[in-house]
């Protein structure tokens, strides 16, 4: 019977399910363990619903991210790079028409799901009270006639009876393939699971995630949406017979697909440089966008449209901190109190925050320690966005131990440290805090201990590049240099275009008595990053080091030239061109260096040793 047969035919389609839904639970389960078994880490901004105190407005946006997410798949006009943030505005109440969006979805969903469990009805055959019966080469049909073509069969075979049937069968001949279609009610099923599946992680059902809309966890499903199409027109193309309603039908498809072709070429337009991509994005999170173009003219040394780019992206998000670094940084005579008037209404953590990075910037340290100090004093009573101001005051002991760090106080930088991670909200990335605490007892030749925060950081991040560099450095003291050596390399493969990365593994290497290898490290890492004076001045170390003295005079220079004004790389570059016999070259970098700073001893040892050189070649020194 049928309810017998059933079973049997959807074994396959529950077999296929059990696979996909199996194996997106073991990527799920892979991804948490890497997470270090917690939830993933992420600010307010990146998912604003999550952070929100009332439980209407999460689960109202909650139920609409995934409508959203299908108008994008239905209809991808406004695309963006980013979706944090006021991207999606929240839906706090019932009133908002987004509502509706939310709940015509669920429909067509539950509508499909309904359809794909009973069965397609244009693909199967009727039988009394809705089944078929064939007679007299007829198909009867609630006792309706239809003529059958029947098959003559072939040379040799019993052909067709007078009534049209063989053995008392008759043979149903297709003129047209598309006209009679297996059933679809289990491809309907199975795509529609290919389509919701494995977007499940991304609805903040499972765990909240760091997104609001991500277009990349839409990868999958769009490979469901794609086939629902398809088997949807396939089965309007059986059920529409005139055949002009079928020309128009693929007419219309083929419209289609030119259509989100056309669509695909001017998106891949926006991806051909940072700037376009930044600037597609203003009109979705124009926030972001902005701030993201300022740093790219920035780069590129347009700083007059980098401001304007900055001040836009303030006037839509104002308590972005890096946002008003970037812009004091750019700016001379820029209003110092009206940009603090004006992250103030943001809350008073998040304004001390800002102002002690400004600070910091400018090389008022003590001032800036004072701020920071201030900002974690403050109660977090009666405040806008308590979860914010926790961030805030974190972030401020974090930037506090940090200056405590560099000043050589480590035991106070712990001090500070262990409060931050005691205050630290859920939501406050921790690893580059407890990357940092690492650093302090490295610092303190605590070894154990910070190898115990550095695991920290790698837990909390995974692909966190500094604690693979700080861990690395870490095992070499410990003589585990093979251990160590794997941990460089995987800082390079995480970002293969930061020639810090490249720098760190070739000291590692100098230490390992690797001269030759170093030297490829250290010249690789100068050209990445030939702007950044510290790369640059180590490279030319670690090639003089190597004894290549050509090349490193020609990164001393670089250096040099980078910070012209700067003692130690004015000294450096003359000993190496000392070395090289350029020896009045090498003068006058000294003499520019004890200008800077007369007492110090090395470069004058290494001017009187040149002098006496000099005199024994016969050379007039300058100063004489």
């Amino acid at each position: 019977s049928r309810s017998q047969q059933r079973p049997r035919k959807n074994a396959p389609l529950l077999i296929s399910l059990s696979l996909l839904a199996g194996s997106g639970v073991g990527l799920l389960a892979a991804r948490v363990y890497w997470m270090g078994n917690k939830p993933p880490n992420f600010s307010n901004s990146d998912n604003p619903a999550a952070d929100s105190p009332h439980l209407l407005t999460r689960t109202l946006t909650f139920l609409h991210l995934p409508a959203a997410n299908f108008w994008l798949l239905l209809c991808p006009d406004r695309l963006s790079f980013d979706w944090s943030m006021d991207a999606l505005p929240l839906l706090r109440t019932f009133a908002d028409w987004r509502n509706f969006q939310s709940l015509a979805f669920y429909a067509g969903l539950l509508f499909l799901v309904w359809y794909g469990l009973r069965g397609s009805p244009i693909v199967e055959k009727r039988e009394a009270n809705g089944k078929s019966h064939v007679t007299n080469g007829k198909s009867l049909t609630n006792g309706h006639c239809h003529h059958l073509h029947t098959d003559l069969g072939s040379p040799g075979e019993p052909g067709p009876t007078k009534n049209g049937t063989q053995n008392g069968t008759a043979k149903v001949h297709h003129n047209a393939p598309w006209d009679s279609l297996p059933p679809t009610g289990n491809l309907l099923m199975f795509f529609l699971a290919l389509l919701t599946l494995p977007f499940l992680p991304a609805t903040n059902l499972l765990f909240y995630v760091g997104f609001v809309v991500a277009e990349r966890v839409l990868y999958i499903p769009s490979m469901g949406f794609c086939m629902l199409v398809t088997v949807g027109l396939r089965s309007l193309y059986v059920a529409v017979r005139s055949r002009r309603h079928r020309t128009l039908l693929l007419c219309s498809t083929v419209g289609l697909v030119l259509l989100y072709g056309a669509k695909t070429a001017l998106r891949n337009r926006d991806w051909q440089s940072e700037e376009t991509l930044y600037r597609s994005g203003i009109r979705v999170n124009p926030a972001k966008a902005w701030g993201n173009l300022g740093n790219v003219l920035k780069n590129q040394g347009k700083m007059a449209e980098a401001e304007g780019a900055y001040r836009n992206a303030l006037h839509f998000r104002g308590n972005m901190a890096d946002m008003l670094y970037n812009l004091l940084a750019i700016t001379e005579g820029v209003g110092w109190d009206s940009l603090l008037n004006h992250i103030l209404v943001f809350g008073p953590s998040a304004a001390y925050l800002n102002t002690g990075i400004i600070l910091t910037s400018q090389g008022d340290v003590e001032e800036a320690k004072r701020t920071f100090l201030t900002c974690s004093q403050i109660p977090d009573e009666n405040l806008k966005d308590p979860h914010a101001h926790k961030s805030s005051v974190t972030s401020c002991l974090y930037n506090l131990g940090k200056l405590l760090h560099e000043q050589g106080q480590q035991e106070e930088a712990l001090v500070v440290y262990k409060e931050a991670v005691q205050k630290m909200p859920r939501q406050f990335a921790p690893q580059s805090l407890f990357n940092m605490m690492g650093e302090a007892y490295m610092r303190l030749n605590r070894l154990d201990e910070a190898g115990h925060w550095y695991k920290e950081s790698l837990n909390a991040k995974p692909d966190h590049i500094p604690a693979h560099l700080t861990y690395g450095k870490l095992l070499s003291i410990l003589g585990q240099t093979a251990e160590a050596e794997q941990y460089f390399l995987k800082a390079i493969q995480l970002d293969p275009t930061k020639g810090n990365c490249y720098m760190h593994y070739g000291q590692f290497l100098l230490e390992q008595s690797r001269p030759g290898e170093a030297a490829v490290m250290a010249e690789r890492a100068a050209e990445l990053d030939s702007g950044e004076f510290d790369v640059v001045f180590n490279a030319a170390h670690m090639l003089r080091q190597a004894s290549l003295n050509e090349k490193a005079e020609k990164y001393y220079f670089h250096a040099a030239a980078l910070r012209p004004d700067y003692p130690a790389a004015l000294m450096n570059l003359g000993a190496i061109l000392h070395l090289n016999g350029k020896l009045q070259e090498a003068e006058a970098k000294y003499l520019r260096a004890l200008q800077l700073r007369p007492d110090d001893l090395i470069t004058q040892s290494n001017l009187r040793k040149l002098w006496n050189i000099m005199e024994r070649q016969g050379l007039r020194p300058a100063a004489s």
